[in-house]
């Protein structure tokens, strides 16, 4: 479950990043870019707090 929520979250940035820079060269526009960016966005903030920053079983935060 956890590498589920680590793809998804990965999914999520990449659909933050990637479109600004598909709009810088000429290959997307404007609304399209913020549709997809904010699909990003919302994937990321669903999937990230569930496995960032979670504590091991011996208590300490995983490095």
């Amino acid at each position: 479950m956890k590498n589920l929520l680590k793809i998804g979250s990965l999914l999520g940035l990449l659909l933050t990043i990637v479109p600004p820079i598909i709009f810088f060269m000429g290959n997307s526009d404007l609304s399209q870019m913020k549709w997809i960016m904010g699909i990003g966005m919302v994937l990321w903030f669903v999937t990230a707090p569930f496995w960032i920053n979670k504590k091991l079983e011996g208590g300490s935060p995983e490095t």
